[in-house]
C-alpha cells in the first residue's frame, strides 16, 4: 500500500511540473526502444536512462520497453520498421543512416575530430541538428547524439608513433570504401573483413591489426592477439537516437517535449558512462600486456594531409556543402 501511494505521488509530482494544461495532453504509451548492443555496451546504458526519465517526466504514464542485443533484427532492419511505425525508437552508428540520408556518411570521414571537445560541439551544435533534419523526409525523427566513441588502430608488429610506421601493415577494416580508401592512403594494406572473424585472424597472423573503439578491443580481447595500440581517434562514432516519424506525428506537443528532454538528458549521462568505460578499458588492455602510443601534433597533421584525396574523393558522394560546412565549423573551434 506505502508503494502505491509513494508511486502516486512521484506521478502526480512529475506532472505538476509538466503543467495542468500539458498533464491533460499525456496519455498513456509504451515505446519499443531497439539496439544492437548488448549488456555493457555504451547505447544500452543510454537505454535505460532515456527510459528512466521519460517514465518521471511524464508521472509513469510513458513507458519504454527495451529491446537490446540486435534481438529485433539488424540496425537495417530497425531503420525499416521505424520508418513503418512498427518499432517507435532505436539507437545505432550514424553511420548505418547514410543509406537513408547520404549526407550521415561525414561522420565515415578519417581523422575528422581532434578530441572530445570538438566532436561534442559539432554534434551537439547546428551542423548537427541539420544532419538530423535530413531524415524527416525519411520518416525518421533524430532525437540525440549518443556514442559509442573513438576508433583506434592495434597491431602485433611495432609501435605506430609516426605515419610512416603503419606502412606495409594489413589491417581489418569494416566493408567500407571510405575504410578502404584511409587505411590505403597510409600505406597500409586494408583487409575487410566481418567482425566475427576478426580475432581468428589475428591468432593465425593471417592480419596484423585492425582498428576499433578502446570498449570494443577490451571486451573482444583483442590484448590476447595484439601487442600495440596506437590512441589515433581516427574515426568518431556518433549513435543516432531516432524516432518513427509516424509515431511522432500522432503525440501531443506536451509528449514531444517529454521525450526530447528525456532524449537530451539521457545523452549527457550516456556519454559520461561511455567516456568512463574508456579508462577502464585501457587500463585492461595495459593489464593485458599492450604498450600505448600516440601521434603527436606534428604527426597527426602528416595524417590530416594524407587524408586530403580521401575526403575528396568521398565529398561528392557525401554533398560538398555538408563537408564544406562541417569544414568550416571545425576551422572556427580550432582558433
Amino acid at each position: 500500500m506505502k508503494r502505491l501511494i509513494l508511486k502516486s505521488l512521484v506521478a502526480a509530482v512529475a506532472l505538476a511540473a509538466v503543467g495542468m494544461a500539458g498533464a491533460q495532453d499525456i496519455k498513456e504509451h509504451s515505446f519499443k526502444f531497439a539496439t544492437n548492443g548488448a549488456g555493457a555496451h555504451p547505447s544500452v546504458a543510454g537505454m535505460t536512462k532515456f527510459a528512466e526519465l521519460l517514465a518521471a517526466k511524464s508521472g509513469g504514464k510513458m513507458q519504454v520497453k527495451l529491446f537490446t542485443g540486435g534481438i529485433l533484427g539488424s540496425d537495417q532492419a530497425n531503420v525499416s520498421a521505424i520508418q513503418g511505425g512498427t518499432l517507435d525508437m532505436a539507437v545505432m552508428n550514424t553511420g548505418i543512416l547514410a543509406s537513408v540520408a547520404k549526407e550521415m556518411a561525414i561522420f565515415d570521414f578519417p581523422f575528422l575530430f581532434a578530441n572530445e571537445k570538438e566532436s561534442d560541439a559539432l554534434v551537439d551544435g547546428p551542423v548537427g541538428k541539420r544532419l538530423h533534419e535530413k531524415l524527416n523526409e525519411k520518416g525518421l525523427i533524430g532525437l540525440s547524439y549518443w556514442e559509442l566513441g573513438y576508433r583506434h588502430i592495434t597491431n602485433s608488429k611495432r609501435a605506430i608513433t609516426k605515419v610512416e610506421d603503419a606502412e606495409g601493415l594489413k589491417l581489418r577494416v569494416i566493408p567500407n570504401p571510405i575504410n578502404v580508401a584511409w587505411v590505403k592512403a597510409l600505406g597500409a594494406n586494408p583487409t575487410p573483413l566481418p567482425f566475427p572473424e576478426v580475432y581468428a585472424a589475428l591468432e593465425q597472423k593471417a592480419i596484423d591489426g585492425q582498428e576499433n573503439p578502446i570498449s570494443v578491443i577490451a571486451t573482444s580481447k583483442f590484448y590476447e592477439v595484439q601487442k600495440h595500440i596506437t590512441l589515433t581517434n581516427h574515426q568518431y562514432n556518433p549513435q543516432s537516437v531516432i524516432f518513427s516519424k509516424k509515431v511522432w506525428d500522432t503525440l501531443t506537443p506536451a509528449e514531444k517535449k517529454i521525450i526530447d528532454d528525456s532524449a537530451d538528458e539521457a545523452t549527457k549521462y550516456q556519454r559520461q558512462q561511455a567516456r568512463a568505460a574508456v579508462a577502464v578499458n585501457l587500463d585492461v588492455l595495459k593489464k593485458g600486456g599492450m604498450t600505448v602510443s600516440e601521434f603527436s601534433p606534428a604527426e597527426v597533421a602528416k595524417l590530416r594531409d594524407k587524408m586530403k584525396p580521401v575526403i575528396a574523393q568521398f565529398s561528392a558522394s557525401v554533398g560538398e556543402a555538408t563537408v564544406n560546412e562541417v569544414q568550416a565549423e571545425l576551422a572556427k573551434l580550432r582558433k
